[in-house]
């Protein structure tokens, strides 16, 4: 009997196929206003010619795993300070708004100038309900909409962050560092807000995005780690307490 024995490494086991990641919203408040995330896409332009860049493998794999959040509500907000010299936004829409000004403290909002990064670069944040969550390790890079043209730029940049949708599923927010505050915010309902990115632990796989259900489980994992930034200054050291808390199976796709 020969026997054969191989000293070079074999491969070990590993998932295939697409990584399933699913969406959903984390209240039905507005949930009309909120349209689902789209993948990024410009494949819908010149695909006549083959050296097209719409049909080059690799734009179309780049914006495989690119996701839109558009922007929910028309706004125009400028800066300003009051008479004791605290910053404040100012409603530049008026009476021509399609946002109530007494609802506008809901949606927008100023961070405490103490916690700026520049002192003068005001950081403002509008509050959205959209997570995501996936059942195997999954990382969510948040950044501004580089693919999309405005004719008028925003006077400044967006805060970008990457974390583990699989261990810490969190409501998404748009932070704003305002660079010019002689300009103002301007958002357009429909226009893009940021991108979403994702990756896995290999490159390999495509993204699979999916309405998910806001399962009993799902509710009560994500109420163990919501509001915790709060009382400590580095969340991401709970992400290993976070991980043995978490049930099995959090993304049940919804029908």
């Amino acid at each position: 009997m020969q026997i054969n024995i191989s000293l070079e490494p074999q491969p070990m086991d590993k998932a295939t196929g697409p990584i399933q990641v699913g969406w959903f919203l984390t209240s039905d408040d507005r949930g009309v206003l909120f349209d689902p995330p789209e993948r990024l896409t410009s494949r819908q332009t010149n695909t006549g010619h083959s050296k097209s860049a719409s049909r080059c493998p690799a734009v179309i794999q780049m914006e495989s795993r690119y996701f839109v959040i558009k922007a929910p509500y028309d706004l125009q907000i400028g800066f300003a300070r009051d008479k004791d010299g605290r910053a404040v936004l100012v409603d530049r829409s008026g009476g021509a708004g399609s946002v109530r000004r007494s609802k506008q403290g809901q949606i927008i909002t100023l961070v405490n100038e103490s916690e700026w990064r520049y002192p003068d670069r005001p950081t403002v944040q509008v509050g959205l309900p959209y997570c995501f969550i996936a059942d195997e390790t999954l990382y969510l890079t948040q950044i501004g909409p580089f693919a999309h043209y405005r004719p008028d730029p925003l006077p400044g940049t967006i805060f970008g962050g990457r974390f583990p949708v699989n261990v810490w599923p969190r409501p998404l927010m748009w932070a704003f560092e305002w660079h010019d505050t002689t300009k103002d915010i301007i958002l357009r309902r429909g226009e893009p807000l940021f991108y979403c990115h994702f990756e896995g632990v290999g490159p390999e796989r495509p993204i699979q995005l999916v309405e998910a259900e806001r399962t009993p489980e799902l509710e009560a994992y994500m109420a163990k780690i919501s509001g915790v930034v709060n009382y400590v200054n580095q969340t991401f050291s709970l992400f290993k307490a976070a991980e043995g808390m978490r049930p099995e199976r959090l993304l049940t796709p919804r029908r």
